[in-house]
């Protein structure tokens, strides 16, 4: 590799300037998130890349009285326009051309990384590498000569270890410099053979003074190089340009003496450079010892322990959450329902609000959304437990031996992922299946993502089992994850058998190694999973409630809520659940509203069975009375979450004894529900009508209703009929 210019057309050179863009390009795995966060002070700004729905971070930030603004790219292993990400990350560095790149490189898998880098080199932009993970690396006994790598790829090499901090400071001190001085600082070009450079040169001289390539701003040599490997998306970006004779001249020896295939023969010399520098640069010890990883993936990948321990990680995730969450469930339950409500009335009543506004506050925004943000510690508990299997590296081989059991519905191990995410989410679980590169994996995988249980229902399972299934609640909602994940290859088998016929595709995943995350970085991304169900709440949820409030009183002055609108639209469709168990106006409005949010069943429970439950008086507490029981329960519930940790498997979080002036909708269900009714209420929760956010997000992602409206017809079925099987079977066999 020589050390020289790379050419960009009309390429001035750069006085210091005040604002700084900064590209953060690297492999999957490599850090780059938690690097911004650490440099950003986690001040990430969340958006989509122009033109499709992946997401786009940046984070802005000052740094010696410097505006940065760094650009987290997706994480991709090469810059060939293969996959969505690819594309963003390319003509993003091509089109936008930031002022520097900080490639991130894992200094555990240095071959593997280069290859990008060598990529990331011929664009001509400065560039700046961070040797991530670099602690690793020693603890590994590899010894990596940083000046020497620096020489040969003539770009700047700054060891980091990104989860403590280090080298940060001097990483964006190299970064800066390069952008105030990109006419000096262009990196090494990399020279692919004789027989190559000879094919780009005669390309070049064709293509450097054409008046569109001049206003394109396009790096030249980039430019000769894509076309000279035959990539598509850069041909049919400049048809009129080339000149179809002088490509077929400049190709035409490499085609005879090589082989057709330039892109290949090209990669070859990439993977080469890669091999060789790494050969340089890089010592490893001799004697090589058996790493942690290795040890543990020879229990946790073994052909038959892997599923029970999936099952089991499973099993103690949702134990663990419940175990903490479940007493601070019940505090936010009683602060939310007294308290908060007490003094919304009091508030509005003493400014002489008229009736109906109180009770549209108190009754429908208090109690709907109260409802709601009551399960905020389950939801962010179990955010907070998926970050740490994520960021573990466990997610990873969940995919990878889940791939044998993918295969039967016509899929592979990376549908596996998004299906994952869908524990949390659905909606970004269908945004995460552009990562399938197969429109029929695409389909069928957003397909089955309803079927995996999000966060949004589990204020129902959380209210039910506490109410019917308390001394074995965990079980129970195991039991309904477990269900969904059946279902979901039984439907994809009939799927695979009718709408997507085909061979499977074949799965190739890599596997990081095992870390444990950071306190810091399991903070973030738990807060960055959690807070879309604050926002729904906010929103969505905030607007339903008002809407089943109005749903619950009109026609004004209606006495009863079952002659209201939404009682009256209740009693039609009831008869359609009776065979489930539930066949009441009641539970019927419930399910109605949940159609545009899972989470607004409970609240509209909470709206419809609020008469029923706040029929007895009581005496007012003071406002000290108040703040100091909201206290002293806020430090029981620390003290019950401690105890619950460390109590045996038998789980008791959801069975504490549910205060008196907290339990009016428990006790309401506990008498409209059987345990056997309730169970089916709960499958058909899982199974039935994706929200109608999850259906736009399909639309979006697709472009058509198509999959959205098989989607609402294929789990209405199912949901009716599982629900009918568990209940008319329940009671066959006499419970």
């Amino acid at each position: 590799m020589n050390k020289q210019d790379t050419p960009f057309i009309n390429l001035e050179p750069q006085a210091a300037k005040k604002d700084i863009t900064i590209a953060v390009a690297g492999n999957p795995n490599t850090g780059k998130s938690t690097l911004i966060n650490t440099v950003s002070g986690a001040r990430l700004c969340v958006g989509n890349w122009p033109g499709v729905t992946v997401e786009k971070k940046s984070a802005s930030f000052e740094f010696q009285g410097r505006k940065i603004t760094l650009i987290d790219l997706p994480g991709v292993y090469s810059l060939s326009p293969y996959t969505q990400e690819e594309v963003i990350a390319r003509d993003y560095l091509v089109r936008e051309k930031p002022d520097v790149i900080i490639n991130l490189v894992d200094a555990t898998n240095l071959e593997r990384n280069l290859y990008l880098t060598i990529q990331l080199l011929e664009l001509g932009i400065p560039l700046v590498m961070a040797l991530n993970m670099h602690d690793e690396a020693t603890r590994k006994g590899f010894r990596i000569d940083e000046e020497k790598m620096a020489s040969i790829l003539g770009c700047a090499v700054v060891p980091t270890v990104a989860t403590k901090s280090e080298g940060i400071s001097r990483l964006m001190e190299s970064a800066v410099k390069y952008a105030d001085h990109a006419e000096s600082h262009h990196p090494g070009v990399i020279s692919y053979g004789e027989d190559i450079e000879k094919a780009f040169s005669l390309v070049t001289e064709h293509l450097k003074d054409k008046p569109e390539i001049i206003t394109s701003h396009l790096p030249l040599r980039w430019l000769t190089i894509k076309i000279i490997e035959g990539d598509e998306k850069v041909l049919q970006d400049l048809p009129a340009t080339l000149d179809a004779a002088i490509l077929t001249k400049a190709t035409r020896h490499l085609r005879s003496a090589h082989d057709d295939d330039l892109e290949a023969m090209i990669a070859d010399v990439r993977y080469g450079m890669a091999a060789g520098l790494t050969r340089e640069a890089l010592q490893k010890p001799e004697k090589r010892k058996r790493e942690l990883t290795e040890r543990i993936d020879a229990v946790i990948l073994n052909r038959y322990a892997g599923i029970p321990v999936f099952f089991l990680a499973m099993w103690l995730m949702f134990k663990l959450t419940f175990d903490i969450s479940g007493p601070f469930t019940d505090w936010l339950d009683g602060v939310i329902s007294g308290p908060v409500s007490r003094w919304t009335v009091a508030i509005f009543t003493e400014v002489s609000a008229p009736e109906w506004f109180v009770s549209l506050v108190s009754e429908g925004i208090v109690a709907g959304v109260g409802a709601v943000l009551t399960f905020l510690p389950p939801i962010f508990a179990m955010m907070f437990f998926i970050t740490l299997l994520e960021g573990s590296g466990y997610m990873a081989r969940a995919a990878f031996f889940m791939d044998r059991m993918m295969h039967t519905i016509g899929l592979h191990g990376k549908s596996f992922i998004p299906m994952l995410l869908g524990f949390g989410c659905n909606v970004p679980a269908v945004y995460a299946t552009r990562t399938l590169e197969n429109p029929h994996d695409k389909a069928l995988t957003a397909l089955l993502i309803p079927l995996m249980s999000c966060g949004a229902r589990l204020p129902v399972y959380v209210v039910f089992t506490a109410v019917f299934f308390s001394a074995q609640a965990g079980t129970v909602l195991w039991s309904l994850y477990i269900l969904g994940i059946v279902l979901a290859v039984l439907v994809g088998f009939i799927f695979k058998n009718t709408l997507f016929r085909g061979e499977t595709p074949v799965f190739i995943m890599e596997l990081p190694p095992y870390r444990m995350p950071t306190a810091k970085n399991m903070m973030i991304h738990t807060w960055e999973k959690g807070k879309h169900y604050l926002i729904k709440a906010g929103t969505w949820i905030l607007a339903i409630s008002v809407l089943v409030w109005f749903g619950l009183n009109l026609p004004w002055g209606v006495e009863s809520k079952k002659d209201s609108y939404l009682g009256k639209t209740g009693q039609v469709l009831a008869p359609v659940f009776k065979p489930l168990g539930f066949g009441t106006w009641e539970a019927t409005s419930s399910l109605l509203t949940g159609i545009v949010a899972k989470e607004v069943v409970i609240s509209t429970m909470g709206e419809v069975y609020v008469s029923k439950a706040g029929e007895e008086k009581k005496e007012t507490p003071s406002f000290g009375e108040d703040v100091r029981e909201i206290t002293v329960t806020f430090a029981e519930a620390f003290g019950k979450a401690a105890k619950n940790v460390f109590s045996t498997f038998g789980i008791a979080t959801l069975s504490i004894e549910v205060e008196e002036e907290t339990a009016g909708l428990r006790s309401v269900i506990a008498k409209a529900f059987t345990p056997l009714s309730a169970y089916a209420f709960m499958a058909f929760v899982l199974l039935y009508l994706p929200c109608f956010i999850f259906l736009v997000a399909m639309r979006h992602e697709f472009g058509t209703w198509k999959w959205a409206c098989i989607a609402v017809v294929y789990q209405s079925v199912l949901a009716w009929t599982a629900a009918f099987v568990i209940y008319q079977g329940g009671r066959i066999l006499g419970y």
